[in-house]
């Protein structure tokens, strides 16, 4: 079986780096040993309070390179990130620095839809979701092969 973490982030509680290293250290780390996924920055909608965390667009930018940077670091690779393409754009501006990072895109219905700035595909679309049942539906931008490269290669 083929898994991953995440880490619901939440940028107005602490600096990304600091994110980022409890994640690594609490089950977000990455082997390459072609089982494990790296682990995904779930940036999305906060349950309440500003949609931004209150942080500017600028701000919440470095945040995210704050938790890259510090998480591949340790991990030597790049986490995912798990976000919407409303949320991206407006809490980044749809910045387009991290698509050449892999994308697990929600957006819930037949088709991918828009992407944020900067990607041309995603690796992973979580195209329904299951409160409470925890069966989200979540499908690989390709076949079993490319997932088990995807979890082995830096």
């Amino acid at each position: 079986m083929i898994r991953g973490a995440y880490h619901f982030a939440i940028p107005n509680a602490s600096r990304g780096a600091a994110q980022a290293n409890y994640f690594y250290d609490h089950g977000g780390g990455w082997t390459g040993d072609g089982h494990t996924l790296p682990g995904a920055l779930d940036l999305e909608y906060i349950p309440s309070g500003s949609t931004c965390y209150g942080l500017s667009q600028q701000s919440m930018i470095q945040w995210i390179h704050d938790f890259f940077n510090t998480y591949k670091a340790r991990a030597g690779r790049s986490p995912i990130i798990y976000t919407t393409t409303n949320w991206w754009e407006q809490c980044t501006g749809n910045d387009a620095s991290f698509g050449d990072h892999p994308l697990w895109i929600a957006r819930y219905g037949p088709l991918v839809g828009s992407l944020p700035r900067g990607w041309k595909v995603q690796s992973i679309w979580q195209n329904t979701i299951s409160p409470g049942v925890g069966g989200d539906g979540d499908i690989w931008n390709g076949d079993l092969a490319s997932l088990k490269k995807f979890a082995t290669e830096k």
